[in-house]
Order: C-alpha cells, then sequence, then structure tokens
C-alpha cells in the first residue's frame, strides 16, 4: 500500500509540474504582443529589429537553462544574407538562435520557428501597395510560432521530466529572405543531423479557427504520422487538414532535404498575410495553445516509438510552388541564398518535370525556353509564361558543363 501510495504521489506530482508549466494564452500573448509591437520594426532580417528580437530570444533560452548551441560557446549562429534586401543594401550579417536541452539520449527532435518578418516592408514580399515605409509587425507570421517555440523550450526544460529525446530549439532568420537561415544551419548544424530523428516546424500558428482547423504539413514523410496523428488529433478535438508535401514554404523544408522526416504546423492564411496589419490583437491565443498541445502529445507519441521511418515524397505538386498560382510547376527547391547569375537547385522531387527531364541538385537553370533565369525572381516570371502540356528547352549549366534538357510540363 505505502509502495501504490509513493506512486500515486509521485504521478500527481510530475502531472501537476507538467501543468505548472503548460503554455497559458496569456503567456503567449505576452511573447507576441513585444515581438510584434512598433518597437521592433518589423524584425526584418540584419535590422536593428531583428537583432533586438533575436537578443529577446536568446534571453527567454537562457533563462530556461537550455544550453547554448550556437557559434562558439554562445547562442547565436551568424550567417550572410544577400537576397530580398532593399535596393542600396547588399549585404546584412543575420542570426540564427540555437539552444539545447539535454538529455544525455542519442535520438534529438528538432523544434524550430523563424523569429524574422518584412521589416518596413522593404524586405521579402508585401502584398501591400506602396507599403515600404510601413512596420510589418508580422503578429501572425511568425511571432506566434517564435512565441510557441519559447513555450515548448520552458515545458520540456521545466517539467520535470527526463525525456528520451534531446531538444533543440532554433529561432531562424533570413526565412522571409528564401530560408536562407535555416538552410545556413542545415549545412553547417551544431550537432549531427544524424541523431536527429524528425524537425517540427511552427510557422503562422495563431489564427487557429474551428471551422478551418490546423494545416499539418510533411505529411508525407514518414509513415508515423499518418498512423498517429489522426487519433491524437481527434482525442484533442483538433479539426485538421493535410499535406503530404516535406517542403513547402517555410524552414521544414531545409530539413527534409537532408533527409529527416519533418512536420510543419500552420493555422492557414488570411488577409493581413504580409500586410502592415498583421497585428497582435488579432491573435487567437487559445487556439494556439491547442495547436501546441496537440505537437506536445506527438511528440508523447515519438517518446514511446522506434526511431521514425523517412519517406521522399514523389509526385509532390506544392513542390518549387508554394502559395502560387502557377499554371505549371517544375518540382524544384531553388537555393535561394545563390548569389550568382542563374537558379541553383537545391532540391528535386521525383515524378516532377525537372526530374523527368534529367535536372539535378546542385544544377543551375541558366534559360527557360527564351527566357534568361538570372536570379529566382526571374526564373519565376518565366515560369508563369507556360501552359500545361508544353515542351521548352532548358539551358541548365552542371559544373563547366552547358546541358540543353526538355522539359514538358
Amino acid at each position: 500500500m505505502k509502495k501504490i501510495f509513493l506512486s500515486f504521489v509521485l504521478i500527481a506530482a510530475l502531472t501537476d509540474a507538467g501543468r505548472a508549466f503548460a503554455q497559458t494564452p496569456s503567456s503567449i500573448q505576452k511573447h507576441i504582443n513585444y515581438l510584434a509591437s512598433d518597437k521592433l520594426e518589423g524584425r526584418g532580417t540584419g535590422t536593428e529589429g531583428g537583432k533586438t528580437a533575436a537578443k529577446y530570444l536568446e534571453k527567454q533560452f537562457k533563462k530556461i537553462g537550455l544550453k547554448p548551441y550556437g557559434d562558439k560557446g554562445t547562442y547565436l549562429q551568424e550567417f550572410p544574407a544577400k537576397k530580398g534586401l532593399p535596393p542600396n543594401v547588399s549585404y546584412v550579417q543575420a542570426t540564427n538562435v540555437v539552444g539545447f536541452l539535454d538529455n544525455g539520449s542519442e535520438k534529438t527532435i528538432i523544434i524550430g520557428a523563424h523569429y524574422d518578418h518584412l521589416g518596413k516592408g522593404d524586405q521579402g514580399s508585401s502584398l501591400e501597395a506602396n507599403s515600404v515605409g510601413s512596420i510589418h509587425n508580422g503578429a501572425d507570421d511568425n511571432a506566434s510560432g517564435t512565441a510557441g517555440l519559447i513555450e515548448m523550450a520552458k515545458f520540456y526544460a521545466k517539467n520535470k521530466i527526463k525525456e528520451k529525446h534531446n531538444f533543440l530549439f532554433i529561432g531562424f532568420s533570413g526565412e522571409e529572405l528564401g530560408l536562407i537561415g535555416s538552410k545556413y544551419y542545415a549545412d553547417n548544424a551544431t550537432i549531427d543531423l544524424k541523431s536527429v530523428n524528425c524537425m517540427v516546424n511552427m510557422d503562422m500558428i495563431g489564427r487557429y479557427r474551428e471551422d478551418k482547423g490546423l494545416t499539418i504539413g510533411g505529411w508525407g514523410t514518414s509513415s508515423f504520422w499518418g498512423k498517429n496523428i489522426p487519433q491524437l488529433a481527434m482525442n484533442q478535438g483538433v479539426k485538421y487538414n493535410v499535406d503530404s508535401a516535406g517542403v513547402g514554404p517555410s524552414d521544414h523544408t531545409s530539413f527534409y532535404l537532408k533527409n529527416l522526416p519533418v512536420l510543419f504546423f500552420f493555422t492557414g492564411a488570411h488577409q493581413e498575410y504580409h500586410k502592415p496589419s498583421d497585428d497582435a490583437n488579432l491573435i487567437n491565443a487559445e487556439g494556439e495553445v491547442k495547436v501546441l498541445d496537440l505537437a506536445k502529445s506527438i511528440i508523447e507519441k515519438i517518446e514511446e516509438s522506434p526511431k521514425l521511418d523517412f519517406i521522399q515524397v514523389a509526385n509532390n505538386p506544392h513542390a518549387g510552388n508554394a502559395r502560387s498560382s502557377f499554371k505549371v510547376t517544375m518540382g524544384i527547391i531553388p537555393d535561394y541564398a545563390y548569389d550568382k547569375v542563374g537558379v541553383r537547385i537545391d532540391g528535386v522531387t521525383k515524378g516532377r518535370p525537372a526530374e523527368i527531364a534529367g535536372i539535378q541538385a546542385g544544377d543551375v537553370i541558366m534559360k527557360l525556353g527564351d527566357n534568361a533565369t538570372t536570379d529566382v525572381q526571374e526564373y519565376m516570371k518565366a515560369l508563369g509564361k507556360f501552359e500545361k502540356g508544353q515542351t521548352i528547352d532548358a539551358e541548365v549549366k552542371r559544373g563547366a558543363e552547358k546541358l540543353i534538357l526538355k522539359i514538358t510540363f
């Protein structure tokens, strides 16, 4: 009886500890209110506001007790950003913020979110006409995900339970400029990526609506997701839609391209997307709690399971075409950080026109039909001119060799 009683007390204590550090709408809203305030001027990559956001995230990681896992014993991993900047700026120093919860395991789960946004409308792609000079606060995109990152880190660091995985928490910069922060980390990881079981990405999770539900991306990248998430979501009353793609318009793409299972949580686009009106007062903090609770329940299930399998998703209609309305797609993932002439390919999706034509990762597309593709913007313009069923010549540079390949859309 004494042993049973002590076990009951221990379980109750652990449960209370978990509750004590559970996410609350007020704690989430507090982070978002600060990160999406005018003081941070839209958190543009490499700007003073962006640096202030990085310092805030660094302070939170330190307060929580995460180990610094950036460069040289710090929480910061610096990298150059050269794309998507104002016309008079050719280069800025950008910063990922990285913290590690070491549970002494051989397996690690990466949880990430980008903290950058569009600054004063002069970085990335504002959808508001004549908006340069207007602060784009980016409350949903992606102060919401950054708040979720902090709260998830706090939960796992403070719940007095030693999980069977380590956790690496990363706040990415440069996402709005083309996923360059996550790509840089994936190429210059501060842990062995072979130890990573999966990567969980949170981007725009602050507008959950019961009628629309949650979009879960990366569904096809491991059989584990489809076998387990439906029951977990039903248990918590979370409506959801799925996207099988491993690539998409956010930072999980960089880890999928390293052959890792990924999950992407996204509560949907809205009329304030990439506009100055994406403000903190529009956040559904209670809905974000539901998203984070589902993420925790999925991680709890992972804790009980063998290492996840990785599946390369074939016939992915989204690859190279996230959030676009083109009539055709090629199925490539451009290297947005490439700063020479042409469009360098980071990845190619099986079964799509580029792969069928023989295009490979590392190739540089110089021309599509009669259209020079000097950079990603020109590539997108060229792609918009073609029709389904059309066959064109693509000029591709592979090392020192120039190839002409036939692409049929």
